[in-house]
């Protein structure tokens, strides 16, 4: 059995999978695969639309927000957004808590100015900031709830005058948000969502209204809003899947009983994390990450060991990213709570098998 603790695309319900094959086949029982019918018609319409209901009511997102279904992915977003409301002589505020957040602002400023309010780049992205101001006059502020690479995760939203814009690549869909906190909400597919290809936006109509000026047919917020996302062909296949796993979001609970089981994934990595004698987190015991556990053997002679023993017990997906080193363990929502009990008890084997090795620590990070 695997185990898939990959960091995105991420792991989706077996049951999603086989609805997603079968409409490869035959779509609905018209006879045509749902790779090959038109975006014009009435049955994709009908998914678009369920798609954006399940959004809406999973969420919570209230009348006065539209739902999106962009390309390009996430990183794509970083400059639309700047060029939808970063408008001249203006200046945005972004929050630098790690590689993504890099990514954004680097995107921003080609097309205007940029103010780094906080940054926890001193110590390597350990932690995520507090206790920074946020300029009033800011065409809006910016961060990322989850650091997908680093390990950090920000629950708790700044309070400011100026627009809330996030990105919630790596967390949306798995715990409890209240959408009015924000004006803008984007995120990727491939981690709670679905497959590659379909980007979440979530977006307060009245910031629509701030946009000034001609932008670019593709890159203009305003065009796929009175297109209901359809200004061009969209990611079909992406936003069908994501459909059939919302549903079954929905079926189980919603976000609130995800929500739980995800702490309950969390709670009990991290513990064996912290009892285990050969490991040590990489983040901040306070910002630790529910959706991306990073951590490192405390001999780095044991890396490679570890995970070609975990490997062995069918573990996929937890090598860290390659500038970061170390692992990465993703607890996306398929993720079940036995393959977390399967990861813990193979970390606890691996400790028997090398108990009598002597080791010594030099921890990365300075709390």
């Amino acid at each position: 059995m695997k185990h898939n603790f990959g960091a995105g695309p991420c792991i989706l319900p077996a049951s999603v999978l086989d609805q997603a094959a079968d409409a490869v086949r035959d779509f609905n029982g018209i006879g045509l695969s749902i790779l090959e019918i038109s975006h014009r018609t009435p049955e994709f319409e009908a998914v678009i639309n369920e798609t954006q209901d399940l959004v809406r009511t999973l969420l919570g997102v209230p009348a006065d927000y539209s739902v999106l279904f962009l390309q390009g992915g996430a990183s794509t977003q970083f400059s639309m957004l700047a060029m939808n409301f970063l408008h001249q002589g203006k200046k945005a505020a972004y929050l630098d808590s790690g590689f993504f957040s890099l990514k954004a602002i680097k995107e921003a400023l080609f097309y205007g100015a940029v103010d780094i309010v906080a940054s926890s780049k001193d110590k390597n992205y350990y932690y995520v900031p507090v206790g920074y101001q946020i300029p009033e006059d800011a065409a809006y502020f910016h961060y990322c709830s989850n650091n997908t690479i680093e390990g950090t995760e920000m629950f708790e939203v700044p309070v400011t005058s100026v627009p809330v814009i996030c990105d919630m690549s790596s967390d949306i869909f798995s715990r409890s948000i209240d959408v009015s906190d924000f004006d803008l909400i984007y995120a990727g597919a491939q981690k709670n969502m679905g497959p590659a290809g379909m980007t979440l936006v979530v977006i307060k109509n009245s910031l629509l209204e701030k946009v000034q000026g001609d932008i670019a047919s593709m890159s203009d917020y305003r065009i796929f809003k009175d297109h209901n996302s359809m200004f061009n062909t969209p990611p079909v296949f992406s936003i069908y899947v994501a459909m059939l796993n919302l549903r079954w979001l929905k079926e189980k609970g919603g976000i609130p009983k995800q929500e739980s089981e995800n702490i309950a994934k969390a709670d009990l990595l991290y513990q064996e994390i912290d009892r285990n004698s050969l490991f040590y987190g990489l983040s901040s015991t306070a910002d630790r990450s529910r959706m991306n556990v990073t951590f490192k053997t405390i001999d780095l002679e044991l890396e490679s060991a570890f995970l070609d023993f975990a490997a062995s017990k069918g573990m996929v997906g937890i090598k860290g990213y390659p500038s970061a080193g170390g692992f990465r363990v993703s607890l996306y929502n398929a993720l079940p709570l036995s393959s977390v009990e399967a990861l813990v008890k193979c970390m606890q084997a691996f400790e028997a098998k090398h108990s009598n090795q002597k080791v010594s620590i030099e921890n990365e990070v300075t709390v």
